[in-house]
């Protein structure tokens, strides 16, 4: 009977540590994406935030709104910033570019455009005004 006790008590440890770990990881994984995978990565979403950080030559709180009632940081699945769904607007209109134009490989690389091609490091993208 004892034994018995002790293995139901080890069981229901696990259990209780598997589900506390399930929802932290849960906690951690990306919410509200409406353009990029929801699948990506932890790692690929990073790249592709620190690539737009970059191209634009802002800081993450350019399109992520702050963290409500004076938290610090940022809340990231929240679109109260309207420059996150502007950016999301210019990726879509980037993959749009890349699918029609740039789909074939020259000389063995497939050549596409990204934010850079535009606004190479500036927030604003240089253009000219032919009048």
């Amino acid at each position: 009977m004892n034994n018995k006790l002790i293995t139901l008590c080890t069981l229901i440890t696990l259990v209780i540590g598997m589900s506390a770990f399930n929802k932290a990881y849960q906690e951690d994984s990306p919410t509200n994406l409406k353009v990029l995978p929801k699948n990506i990565s932890h790692e690929d979403l990073d790249k592709t935030m620190k690539s737009f950080n970059m191209a634009l030559g802002v800081k993450c709180n350019h399109c992520h709104a702050p963290k409500p009632n004076g938290e610090k940081g940022l809340d990231f699945a929240s679109d109260a910033n309207p420059n996150k769904n502007i950016a999301r607007e210019m990726i879509k209109m980037t993959n749009k570019i890349n699918k029609k134009h740039f789909k074939h490989e020259y000389e063995g690389v497939v050549k596409n455009i990204s934010c850079n091609t535009c606004h190479n490091g500036k927030e604003e993208p240089f253009t000219i005004v032919k009048q």
